[in-house]
């Protein structure tokens, strides 16, 4: 017998492919028919499936309401009113647009969708994003993805000189597509890009950051999302599409460029045409694409912990990080420039180390704080020990695309490379206190629960004295006043993490490295617990931080969005039903369609300024430089010459 959840979904399915149950199916050929099976399809068919389920009102209150609800969480909303230079691109009235949705005519389940999509990316708060599977299900991919590089003391936009070794990678479908087309897109590699859809190829990108990429309060930062760049994904350096590249859309079906191939001196006009992957579960036609992308699963929603066997016994550990779907395509980076050093011990996961052939630098290339919680750890003191032992004096960390990830292991790192005498190594927090988060917690004091089971509870937390709070300290009544932008938004006591508590690794006293001898580089994409382990090592070190590529001539952060914890809509629904309070008015509805509205859920508070977070103080890199033909997707040959720039 199906569950309750998956009859109800079934029930929903069919009233949402079936909206008057007494008409048969149209007489049309099916267009989800015609792409199931296949891994890459041409955009407009994969969007003509996705535009084959009409609008429905029941799903839209579901969806609205729960955002809505939602957002009473959501830590920044009233930043947003009014966001401060030099974020004010992303200022709107959050309420206004979700009322606007609420009353728009749609003529398909798509466009409603699409709206909240974009609405939400462009927050550019990567923590906060809407996401319907239904609707994310395809990734768009251009065989020409873009870099900016420096040629000749002048900064200008070019095809990736890679693109051939890369893109190959992606296998016979998708490289046989262009064949059958009698597109030459190999040609391209290289080529000088001097306009694209008839603008400035700057302009474009401009345009592609305020509107596709989302993720990052700073512009300039976002406009380095737009290009391809290295990363490390899946534990194996990787290359990310970009967001021209790489959208997690399938509306467009070609970029139109003027460009300069190499060895020629001709600008030619070329439409190059997009090829949309499928990311999501197979289906072989339209109700089955439905049932398996779209419907609500056992896991969309969260579950009352109180109610498992058995119960949990260690304690839930914190992530901030952003998810990055629009480049979920993990494709390798070309073996020529991945780095030809010998690996150190310690780079078994998100961490890669090495020593430069100068004998004295050593480079931890820290790919996100994810992975492995305990091997994390352990791969940090294993590197750390083999430099010291080979006559390391100097440390350069990599940081370029790191996500974040948990955010015990940014303190870890932090307090690694300072010493344990620093005290504690993260910020000062806050969640905010709205009526149901005070209930939340008075229900979790109520039923006796202990960080095994929520975050909310005290526990988790210590007082700015650094003593761990009782489980039974109600630390969010009464809320702290607090107004921002005209409005009174009411914030928790203030308080710090205890990171300590989950350490597997013993920390040392004193650095390991004299602190002036460390140095930071990314491509500014460092977000979540990158950007407040960077922030971090600025504010508390003065750390030489150091960010490559962007848009000549504009100003750029050298961290991403800073929150300091995300709640996944799963988590957030699991203390509601852990406390007890769901079936109150103000607790959102559990989610009818499979879909994630995740949200930042605690606020860092920058030692700067204590009235201000982290996520809106602008914090400029010490060094800027640009990419050139040697160091773009380059990482070996970037670290020879940050070390050369860094340590004088």
């Amino acid at each position: 017998m199906p569950s309750p959840v998956r009859l109800a979904s079934f029930l929903i399915a069919v009233a949402c492919i079936f909206p008057n149950l007494g008409l048969a199916w149209p007489s049309a050929p099916e267009p989800c028919v015609k792409i199931a099976g296949k891994a890459f399809v041409p955009p407009a068919d994969a969007l003509a499936c996705q535009k084959s389920f009409p609008f429905n009102e029941t799903l839209r209150k579901n969806v609205l309401t729960n955002m809505a609800r939602v957002f009473d969480f959501f830590t920044f909303e009233n930043y947003y009113l009014n966001s401060p230079p030099p974020f004010q691109e992303s200022t709107v009235n959050i309420r206004a647009a979700l009322a606007k949705f609420s009353a728009k005519k749609y003529k398909t389940d798509y466009d409603f969708n699409k709206d909240l999509y974009d609405f939400t990316t462009q927050l550019n708060d990567g923590h906060t994003r809407w996401f319907p599977d239904c609707y994310t299900a395809f990734q768009n991919v251009l065989p020409a993805p873009v870099i900016t590089i420096e040629e000749n003391s002048v900064q200008g936009v070019y095809i990736a000189f890679d693109s051939v070794e890369f893109l190959s990678q992606l296998g016979p479908e998708f490289t046989s597509y262009f064949d059958s087309i009698g597109f030459d897109w190999k040609r391209l590699a290289g080529a000088k890009v001097v306009q694209i859809e008839g603008q400035d190829p700057y302009a474009y990108v401009d345009h592609i950051a305020s509107t596709v990429s989302g993720n990052y309060l700073d512009h300039g930062i976002r406009v380095n999302s737009v290009f391809t760049s290295y990363r490390i994904s899946g534990g194996t350096f990787s290359q990310r599409l970009g967001d021209l590249a790489g959208p997690n859309d399938v509306s467009k079906d070609s970029v139109t460029f003027r460009l300069i191939a190499v060895n020629s001196t001709k600008v030619e006009t070329v439409k190059i045409p997009y090829l949309a992957s499928f990311l999501g579960i197979p289906f072989t036609d339209k109700a089955s694409f439905w049932q398996n992308n779209c419907v609500a699963t056992d896991f969309t929603n969260g579950v009352d912990l109180k109610n498992l066997t058995p119960l949990r016994s260690t304690r839930r550990l914190a992530r901030a990080e952003i998810i990055d779907k629009s480049n979920i395509i993990a494709i390798d980076l070309p073996p020529v420039f991945q780095p030809s050093l010998p690996p150190v011990a310690g780079s078994r996961g998100v961490i890669k180390s090495f020593i430069l052939p100068d004998k004295k630098t050593g480079v931890m290339f820290v790919g996100s704080f994810g992975g492995s919680f305990g091997g994390f750890q352990t791969d940090v003191v294993s590197a750390i020990t083999e430099f010291k032992a080979a006559g390391v004096t100097q440390l350069l960390i990599d940081l370029t695309n790191n996500g974040g990830g948990f955010v015990c292991l940014g303190h870890f790192l932090h307090q690694y490379l300072a010493g344990s005498k620093i005290g504690y190594p993260g910020f000062v927090s806050t969640s905010r206190g709205n009526p149901l988060a005070q209930k939340i917690v008075a229900g979790d004091i109520a039923f006796g629960l202990d960080a095994t089971f929520t975050f909310y509870t005290a526990d988790n937390w210590a007082f700015l004295n650094g003593t761990q709070m009782p489980s039974s300290f109600n630390y969010n009544t009464p809320p702290a006043p607090f107004v921002i932008n005209g409005r009174r938004d009411p914030t928790s006591q203030r308080f710090h993490d205890t990171c300590e508590l989950a350490f597997s690794q013993p920390v040392p006293a004193t650095p390991p490295f004299d602190l002036n001898k460390v140095a930071i580089v990314n491509n500014g994409n460092c977000a979540s617990t990158c950007a407040m382990f960077s922030t971090l090592m600025n504010e508390k070190h003065k750390t030489k931080i150091a960010v490559f590529g962007g848009k000549p001539g504009t100003q750029m952060e050298f961290k991403g969005m800073a929150g300091n914890q995300v709640l996944e809509w799963a988590d957030l629904d699991t203390e509601i039903k852990t406390a007890g309070v769901k079936n109150d008015p103000l607790a959102p509805p559990d989610l009818l369609v499979s879909g994630n509205f995740r949200h930042n859920w605690r606020t860092a508070w920058s030692f700067f300024d204590e009235n201000k977070p982290i996520a809106y103080l602008s914090e400029l890199p010490k060094f800027r430089f640009p990419y050139t033909k040697d160091t773009y997707n380059n990482p070996q040959n970037l670290w020879i010459f940050a070390a050369g720039k860094l340590f004088t």
